[in-house]
């Protein structure tokens, strides 16, 4: 398999969309909706370069042709909270294998956490699906980014509880949905 359906997929998360999502905390029993605008650009290379160095990776060979974009979004909750940040994130392919990409997903930025991050991702071609875990400190972020066509994704958030070293994952603690639309 050729990266070309995973530059693909990047290329057609670029641009302007809009997205519903529903949030259901499980621990507290409650479910809330959002609605978010966000804006995907490519990353430069210096941006690249960048988020290599924030997270202390090493440079890789080719770094123009990884995989990036800078991220920014707006998000205002049914309950009126306003929500906005902005972040670069790169992906580094270390493994290829039929229709499965895997490797790094690096971010200046976390979202649970105010600091640089290395998360791991798995590209399936097959049903043009990003998927994401990150290990944070109290939970793993699992999140799962399905491109329907060009102008539609669906989007999925799994939070577990970060179980101690060893475990499997099971305590769920936030599950979100969201169409997002590319406006």
């Amino acid at each position: 398999m050729s990266t070309s359906e995973f530059q693909q997929f990047f290329n057609d998360c670029v641009g302007n969309w809009s997205t519903e999502r529903t949030y259901h905390y499980l621990t507290k029993q409650e479910v809330e909706r959002s609605y978010t605008e966000f804006v995907v650009e490519p990353l430069t290379e210096t941006l690249k370069l960048k988020v290599l160095a924030d997270n202390a990776f090493k440079i890789p060979p080719h770094v123009s042709s990884l995989p990036g974009y800078h991220l920014q979004f707006q998000t205002v909750s049914e309950k009126g909270e306003k929500v906005s940040q902005q972040l670069n994130m790169l992906f580094v392919t270390e493994a290829q294998e039929s229709t499965v990409l895997q490797g790094k997903y690096l971010r200046d930025r976390a979202y649970e956490e105010e600091r640089p991050i290395i998360a791991d991702f798995r590209f399936d071609t097959s049903k043009r699906e990003l998927l994401m875990t990150t290990n944070y400190t109290r939970v793993i972020a699992v999140d799962s980014i399905t491109m329907i066509n060009p102008n539609l994704r669906i989007r999925r958030i799994l939070t577990y509880q970060r179980p101690t070293d060893g475990k499997p994952l099971e305590e769920v603690v936030l599950v979100g949905f969201g169409v997002e639309q590319k406006k």
